[in-house]
Formats: C-alpha cells, structure tokens, sequence
C-alpha cells in the first residue's frame, strides 16, 4: 500500500525533487544514457579498470537456507513502511541463513539515480533492488533478473506459495513489463489511494447533513465525486467543529498527479488507449496521449472547482502533508494512501472511517502505488542465488504478518494467504493490533479490476509525470484554463513518447 506509493506510487515518489523545470530533460538524459550502458553490457572493468568481481562462497551444507553463510548483501530501497519494519528486525533472516544484508533507504530520486548507475557499471554494488514500476521496472526491465529462474532452481529455497499467492493484479503491475510469461519482481508493497474521513464528525452531523444536502452522507459504494465536494463545502459552511471540509495532495510534485488521477479515470479520461493494459503489463510504445478528450477536461474542470473550495494550505501538501493535516483535525476528509491508517489510528483512535473513493460518471478508481523487489542482473551465480533467499524472505506470508504488527513500521500484505489468516480478519474490525488492516474492505473494493487506477508504465514516465503537475499547478493557481492545462500536458507527453526508449 508507494505510498505510495506509491506508489506508485507508494505510494509512490516522496520528496519534491529538483525544481520540475530541471528533472525531466536533465535526469531523464542522464538515466537513459546508462540503461543504454547496462544493455550494451559494459563491464565495471572497462568503465573503471577495476577487476572482475568474485562469486560468493558456497557451502556443502544439507539446509538449503545456509548455503549462502557469511555473504554480504546490500537492498536499495525507497524509505517505507515494510522497509522500516524489516529494517528493525533483521535477525530473523540472519539467524535462517547466516547473511547479512545492509539496507540503504533514500527517496525515489536518488533511488533511481544509484540503480541506474549500478546497472550500467556492469556489477553489482547493490543485489537486491526496490524496481519501481515506473522508475525502475520500466526503463530497467534488462538490468533484473527474471526471477521465474530462480523460482525453478530446485537448489534453493521454493517461493512461498508460488507466484499465484501474490494478489494477481499487483503481480502483473508490479512485476511485469510487457512480457507477461517473465515475472522481474516480487510485489513487496500496496500502497493505494482510498477516502480517509472523520467518521466521528460525519456521525455527529449526519441528519442535518442529509437534510440539507438531500442526500445520505455516509461515503458509500454509491457516493460520486459531485456529492463529494457537497459534503466538503457542508463542513466548510455549516460546522466550527473543524476548518476546512476536504484537503489534497495538491503540491506541484507527483503528488498532485497521484491525486488528480483518481478523478481522471473516475471520467472515463486517461493518460493512454488502453489504458489498464498500459498501467498492468506496460509498453514502450503507448501511443498518443488522450489528456486532450473531452472526458479528461471535464475532470480537469471538477478537481479545478474542488480545489476552490478545499483547505487552501492543499497546495503545499504531499501524501505526508495531507496526511498530517487529517491527524491535526484541519480536515474532516481526504483522498489519501491507505497505509496512512495507522498513523490515523495512534492519533485519533475509532474516530476515523475508510471507504473507497467515490464514483464519477464513468467509475470509481483508486490510485495503485505498488512497488516489487528485483535482483540485479549484474550478480554473479552464487549471489543471484544468495540474494533470491531475501527475496522470498521478505515477501513470505510470515514476513509480511510481523510486517503489520510491527511498531517500527510496516505495510499491508500483497499476498492472497495473509489476508485469510484468523488474526488479520480478525484485526479488520476494532480493536485491532493491525491498524492497516481497518482499511481492508475499502481496498478490496478498490483492487478489484474494475476500480483500481494504474499510471502508465512506459520508462519515459518520469518526465511525463513532471509535464503533468506541472501544468495541473498551472491551472490551480489561475494560470491555465482546465481544459488548456490538458491539451498543452497532453502536447508535451507527445513530444516525450515520440523520443522513443531504448534500453
């Protein structure tokens, strides 16, 4: 559950950056000239001189899960919930096979700048990568190893209930890239963007909102996005029990597109043709981009007006602004990444409801920010296969339950297995040990098939992304026409695509 993170995600990208006029051509240039380094297979040799690195040992040994004693692994990782919580609690991994594992945490940015590097070295100074779908899968695909491989490798550990154990559509966007049949990553998070509301005030006002709203207020899988924004100028209007009535992710920063996209797809608009399968599977080639439809302008147009009327301070939020400003009781709602729960919970216990977002003309979407973990195809034999241990380590069922109990951090499972279990159905329901898990009904509605939102996954997202807030903000601060904003994102991604990728 990025972000994220995203993801996407997250939940998806933390941290604003360098200034959006500077990221797209610059790091863009940068990165693509080393993912075509890393397919051209230079080695760390011919780029440094240095010499041709060695394998790790491995032992005789009858425990498949110890063969690997002694080796030094490093993981890259964006600074998240299930990394914190594996991060404090190492030792059982290390006690099971005897490796250790350095964990680097950094946000998105420098994340990808550090694999991309890596990759093109032709080494491997980190084994174990957080692939970003978007950021990482996409343009990087060649640099991961396809872990089908060591799925098959009757040396070494089995998955866990196999790959059908992984929630199918997180598998497909967080783990391919075109290729259906090759599986580069394992999903590892969920973040996913869900409606945060203060079920304590919406209780308490209920009738007199009904009254005058002339409708029943409570989200439900029948809310739209117009009765939204009702409710929000209600509280604005109506009530001094809180100041403002809805805020957003509205920074210009991908948050804004994060948030943004919910309404997007909820109209029936989209970045793409095809949109789901460019968000699931991804392309290299996605075509023209549609951002200039008629749909995409009329959901221009509502969140321009929904902004209007939200906390002012919007403008400056990210996820975590957002998300602070609910907690402080300066919002009575919010779109918002679904592992926020348990921050929610510590501060405003049994006070706060979730429910899936709600519906436009065309459907109700949530943003998907999901990210896997990937192994560099830059490791040697014996650490390809040392590293898979994590791998299947950190996304096994038992892991990802001490993930949802965990005081450190932790995030909410993307296997099927987990959510079976007697204690997590249990903890869907107050009290709950698993505050996570309070979200489960509404981010089971918004997985399924129909509901979840996937941002396109081609390897020249990021710089399509930056063109994408950068004209939203545009438009909310008064500078562009809605369906302006639209057509000149739209021009601009064009341009972008028409560039091509190769890696």
């Amino acid at each position: 559950m990025s972000g994220a993170t995203h993801r996407s995600s997250r939940r998806a990208e933390p941290g604003a950056g360098p200034p959006p006029a500077a990221v797209g051509t610059t790091r863009r240039t940068l990165l693509r000239g080393l993912a075509g380094a890393a397919g051209a297979g230079l080695t760390g040799a011919a780029l440094s001189g240095c010499s041709s690195p060695k394998d790790v040992a491995r032992a005789s040994t009858s425990d498949p899960w110890r063969q690997f004693a002694g080796t030094t692994l490093n993981f890259i990782s964006e600074n998240t919930a299930p990394t914190a919580a594996i991060a404090a609690n190492l030792a059982p991994f290390t006690e099971l096979t005897g490796i250790r594992v350095n964990i680097v945490t950094l946000e998105l940015t420098a994340l990808v700048q550090k694999v991309a590097l890596d990759l093109a070295s032709g080494q491997s100074q980190y084994q174990i990568i957080y692939a970003d779908p978007y950021q990482v899968l996409a343009p990087y695909s060649k640099g991961l190893v396809d872990l089908r491989e060591l799925a098959a490798d009757s040396s070494v550990p089995h998955l866990t209930g196999g790959f059908g154990d992984f929630i199918p559509t997180q598998l497909e966007a967080a783990g391919k890239f075109e290729d259906r049949d090759k599986v580069f990553a394992l999903p590892y998070d969920c973040p996913t963007m869900i409606w945060h509301y203060r079920k304590d005030l919406f209780d308490k006002h209920h009738d007199a909102m009904s009254n005058d709203l002339g409708f029943d207020p409570t989200p439900s899988a029948d809310t739209t996005w117009d009765q939204y924004a009702a409710i929000a100028k209600w509280f604005n209007d109506k009530t001094d029990d809180i100041p403002y009535g809805t805020g957003h992710q509205a920074k210009q920063h991908d948050s804004l597109m994060c948030d943004f996209s919910n309404v997007l797809w909820s109209y029936g608009g989209d970045y793409f043709d095809n949109g789901k399968a460019v968000g699931s599977l991804g392309t290299t080639d996605p075509g023209r981009c549609r951002l200039g439809s008629d749909e995409a302008a009329e959901a221009a147009a509502f969140y321009d007006r929904l902004l209007a009327s939200a906390d002012p301070a919007s403008r400056t939020w990210d996820w975590d602004g957002v998300g602070a400003a609910f907690r402080a009781g300066r919002i009575a709602m919010c779109p918002n990444w679904h592992e926020f729960a348990a921050s929610n919970e510590a501060t405003m216990p049994g006070k706060v409801g979730y429910a899936r977002l709600p519906k436009g003309p065309a459907r109700s979407a949530s943003h998907y920010g999901g990210t896997g973990i990937g192994i560099s195809a830059n490791t040697l034999p014996n650490e390809r296969r040392a590293a898979w241990l994590f791998t299947v380590w950190a996304t096994a069922p038992r892991t990802q339950l001490a993930n949802l109990k965990s005081k450190a951090g932790g995030g909410t499972p993307t296997r099927t297995s987990v959510y079976e279990l007697p204690e997590v159905r249990k903890a869907e329901k107050r009290p709950s040990a698993m505050p996570n898990m309070l979200t489960a009904n509404a981010v089971d509605e918004a997985w399924k098939p129909a509901n979840i939102g996937l941002r396109p996954k081609i390897p020249m997202w990021n710089e399509c992304d930056t063109a994408i807030y950068t004209q939203l903000s545009r438009m909310l601060l008064g500078d562009a026409k809605p369906a302006e904003a639209m057509r000149d994102t739209a021009d601009r991604i064009d341009r972008i695509v028409a560039r091509g990728w190769v890696s």
